[in-house]
């Protein structure tokens, strides 16, 4: 009897080990994860929904799977150029026209994505106000925030564009202050973002006649900058990078309404904003986005920058546009 219970609990425990799970082959830990690069991005701007693809990514990961971590500065446009020049900083949001001017100055910046495809400057005039064309410009009254910046060198390219010199028409210096000037016909014209004020005249009542820079001169615009130290010595950083934006750029463009929703985490009261003026922002900004080929620097813009510069003796000698501007990391 002791020999038969003896048994019955041998077997039993057999049963029980063959039922058990089996030890699986150990395996190797995983590697330690590649700490993110901190990055700090001047944009030149307050938060706005036009930042909207940079959101876009950041929220989606695009940075983080990229390897970055990144915190974006509402600094000047000017600071960002000069941090990056000075290799204080990788990245920066900055205007074609800004590129060959510190480059006129020795800074060794390259403009590496071409996130705007249109120089995004409009002239506009009230409808009521006979102004057909930028030949009929002369002798009359344009508002712009100075001259200085991509309002008003959009403004002199047009002009030089059709023929009509700048002391054929009256400049006024009348700050960001635009869309009032306009309304309380303070001036004839007045010069802004395509994005901005024409948007906002609108959605306040106003018939406009709008030209665009674009429509006249294509312009090397907005895109991301780097140096050439960073080019040099860590190419595959810049191209993870630049991919990463051009995710949450085509990202933004095909789907407007997601990355609307995503601003609401980055624009500080935008939901006390009118979404409808905002959306049109958004969608007006988009416009002046797509290409074929998403990045792209167009050489020929370049050229015209130059000129146009050159033409306001901006700096006196030509630069190697080659050394400006890359294409290199642009899928």
């Amino acid at each position: 009897m002791f020999k038969r219970f003896l048994f019955l609990v041998t077997s039993f425990a057999l049963l029980l080990a063959a039922c058990a799970p089996q030890p699986t082959p150990t395996e190797a830990p995983p590697a330690t994860e590649k700490p993110l690069i901190k990055i700090r991005l001047p944009m030149g701007y307050i938060p706005n929904v036009q930042y909207a693809p940079f959101y876009v990514a950041a929220a989606k990961g695009y940075f983080a799977e990229a390897g970055f971590e990144v915190e974006f500065d509402y600094s000047f446009e000017t600071d960002g150029i000069a941090l990056v020049g000075a290799n204080e900083l990788n990245f920066s949001l900055a205007s074609g026209e800004q590129i060959l001017l510190a480059r006129a100055q020795g800074l060794p910046v390259v403009y590496v994505l071409g996130w705007y495809q249109q120089y995004p400057i409009s002239v506009m005039a009230k409808s009521t106000s006979n102004i057909k064309s930028p030949e009929d410009f002369r002798n009359r009254k344009i508002g712009l925030p100075g001259l200085f910046g991509a309002n008003y060198i959009g403004l002199l390219a047009m002009l030089y564009a059709v023929g009509v010199d700048e002391n054929e028409v009256t400049l006024e210096s009348i700050g960001f202050n635009q869309v009032e000037a306009l309304a309380t016909d303070q001036v004839d014209l007045v010069v802004g973002y395509a994005a901005n004020e024409p948007v906002v005249l609108r959605a306040k009542g106003y018939d406009l006649t709008e030209w665009r820079t674009a429509e006249f001169v294509q312009l090397a615009s907005n895109g991301i900058i780097t140096n050439e130290k960073t080019i040099a010595e860590n190419p595959e950083m810049v191209r993870a990078f630049v991919e990463a934006v051009l995710k949450g750029v085509q990202d933004t463009i095909l789907d407007p309404d997601a990355a609307y929703e995503t601003c609401f985490d980055y624009v500080e009261n935008l939901e006390a904003a009118d979404s409808r003026v905002q959306k049109q922002v958004l969608g007006t900004s988009i416009e002046m986005w797509r290409a074929d080929r998403p990045g792209y620097s167009d050489p020929q813009a370049w050229k015209n920058m130059q000129e146009v510069l050159l033409k306001m003796k901006m700096y006196t000698e030509p630069l190697d546009l080659e050394q400006a501007f890359t294409n290199q990391f642009v899928p």
